[in-house]
Parts: structure tokens; sequence; C-alpha cells
């Protein structure tokens, strides 16, 4: 790959596993992390010790009024890191969850869904086009949840699915960069995302199970590595496309 990525939330769960990914095809690691500094000094680690450089970075998604001053920061990195002036692909993958049904979930929450989940990855992506090499990718990290329907997630969905519309018209409005844009949209998976219930709660991981053409839940190594192919020239002529990874979750 020998390519610069950028992946957001890139210090645990599924952010993670895709830039280890990345670095085992060959490519350095921008991540950013939002607190948790330990967190990705261990992933710079990880990458590391593959042979490739990886830098870390502190960032806020739900705050658009630091983005500016982000992609400064980036473009410093690449100058003093790598001495280029340029990105190769931008991985829009961090997020949080917070649940609740339509009667009780809170305007607060719906209002830090909405910053993270749709307004950060537009907004990010605009503060940092200039730094995206023509012919570049850029992955938006969308959900099954907004194609199959789950009591408690309908505000979560709803902004993936808007996230589906938003990778179309980025892919159309790019398109003369010749730069790709797609959604991976994953099923649910083994991770510490919301608490970590699909990993740690047994009944619902069976009941999930149950429910997926596949037979089992998904591991990071199910959604990191497809990814990362994303990014690859082989899949230079995929774009505008949401692409679900979850074993056939929900089919039926």
């Amino acid at each position: 790959m020998d390519k610069i990525a950028i992946v957001t939330g890139g210090s645990r769960g599924l952010g993670r596993n895709t830039a280890i990914a990345i670095a085992r095809r060959g490519g350095d690691v921008i991540l950013t992390y939002h607190t948790n500094r330990t967190e990705a000094d261990s992933a710079m680690g990880e990458i590391q010790a593959l042979g490739r450089r990886a830098v870390a970075l502190p960032l806020d998604t739900g705050d658009a009024s630091s983005f500016e001053a982000f992609a400064a920061t980036v473009a410093q990195v690449l100058r003093d890191t790598w001495n280029q002036d340029r990105f190769d692909a931008l991985v829009n993958n961090a997020g949080h969850a917070a649940y609740g049904k339509l009667g009780a979930i809170s305007e607060s929450d719906a209002d830090g869904l909405y910053r993270v989940h749709l307004k950060g990855p537009v907004f990010l992506t605009q503060a940092l086009l200039p730094l995206i090499r023509d012919g570049g990718r850029i992955v938006n990290l969308s959900s099954g949840l907004a194609r199959f329907a789950t009591p408690g997630y309908a505000f979560y969905g709803s902004l993936k699915a808007a996230i589906d519309t938003m990778t179309r018209y980025m892919a159309v409005e790019l398109g003369p960069r010749g730069i790709a844009v797609n959604a991976v949209a994953p099923g649910a998976i083994e991770t510490d995302f919301g608490g970590g219930v699909v990993r740690d709660n047994a009944q619902v991981n069976t009941h999930i199970a149950s429910v997926t053409a596949m037979g089992r839940v998904g591991v990071p190594d199910d959604i990191g590595p497809m990814i990362a192919t994303l990014l690859s020239e082989e899949n230079r002529w995929v774009t505008g496309q949401r692409i679900e990874v979850s074993g056939g979750q929900s089919l039926a």
C-alpha cells in the first residue's frame, strides 16, 4: 500500500483494528483518540512493530470548531514525519453509543449523536479536503442498524442512514478528483462499543448469532481488514456504495 491514512477513533475497537490492518498492508497511519492517550500509544506501538510509521493526535469529532486547527496540525505532521503535504485516505470511524426508544431518548443524547455521527464526519472531511491527495479514498462508518430496526437505536440508525446518503453525495462531488468514497456498515461486533453489550452479554450475543446467516457475532478482524482493502488500488472503481459487513445479520 505504502500510503498514509487517517483513522479517527483509531485507539480502540474497530478503528484500532482498521489502523493495524492498514499497517499490515504496508500503510502508515495517523490515528486520533478522544481522551485515552495510553490506548493510543499502545495502538501506535503495534503499528510500529509492523515496521510502519504512526502518529496519534487528540480529536473530539463532536466539536466541529476544532477541525480547522486539527487540519493545520495534520499538515505539520505530514511535513515533519513524512516530508509530504498530502495524505491518501480518511476513515471516518470515531463514534459512541447513546440508546433510548423514541419516547425516552434525551435531546442532549440526540444532539451528541448528531454531532459525532453526521456533522462530525461531514465537516472533518471538509476541513481535510485540501490535504487529501487526488485519487485518494474516504470510508465512512455506517451500521447495519440503518437497514434493520432494533428498538432503542432509532436515532443512531437514522443518522447512519444519513451517512449512507451523504456518502453518495461525497462520491459524486469528489469523483472529479478521483477520490472514491464508500460507507462500510458493520453488523453487531464484539468490542467495547456501547459498554461492550454485544461482547459481554451472553444473552445478547446468543440472540444476534441466532439471526445471523453465518451463525455467530462479528469480531473486529471481520471489519478492519475489509476497510483496509477498500483503500487499495485494487478497489479504485468502487465508489458511492454502502457495503454491509454483518455476516448476514437479520436477513430473514
